[in-house]
């Protein structure tokens, strides 16, 4: 056995439902599949794949201070912070002073709102951006 565990159902659909969401254009606030999606419409869309029902998120900006707020609603949504992360879980960057993006790991590295791109991508994890947390949603082993 070469050690790599198995993905669960739960995983596998986690990945699934992100993957549903490539090529959606970004916009800020967005949360539909088609319409528009950012970083945090991709988390979303993974944790209901998975099942999980993560409530509400409190309002931000773009732009805004979000240091603190992203890892806030992240414990208060239940996700628990892990030290290597799997195919869907998350991964938070600091992009820039006070500034976070959200993404899901996959096996091919991420599926995130890229905004430069104007949409959502799945890829490698740029070697320049600075891992904030890593984060697995309530629920998945």
């Amino acid at each position: 056995m070469n050690g790599i565990r198995p993905l669960s159902r739960r995983r596998q659909a986690a990945l699934a439902a992100a993957r549903a969401g490539i090529g959606t254009r970004f916009r800020a606030q967005g949360r539909r599949v088609g319409l528009g999606l950012d970083c945090i419409g991709v988390a979303l869309l993974a944790a209901a794949g998975a099942g999980v029902r993560l409530g509400a998120v409190p309002a931000y900006a773009l732009g805004g201070l979000h240091d603190d707020l992203l890892d806030e609603t992240l414990l208060a949504l239940g996700c628990r912070r892990v030290r290597r992360a799997r195919p869907a879980d998350l991964i938070s960057f600091a992009l820039a002073p006070g500034h976070r993006h959200l993404a899901v790991i996959s096996e091919a590295g991420i599926i995130h709102a890229h905004a430069g791109l104007g949409r959502v991508v799945e890829g490698p994890i740029p070697p320049e951006w600075p891992v904030a947390g890593r984060w697995a949603l309530p629920g998945l082993r």
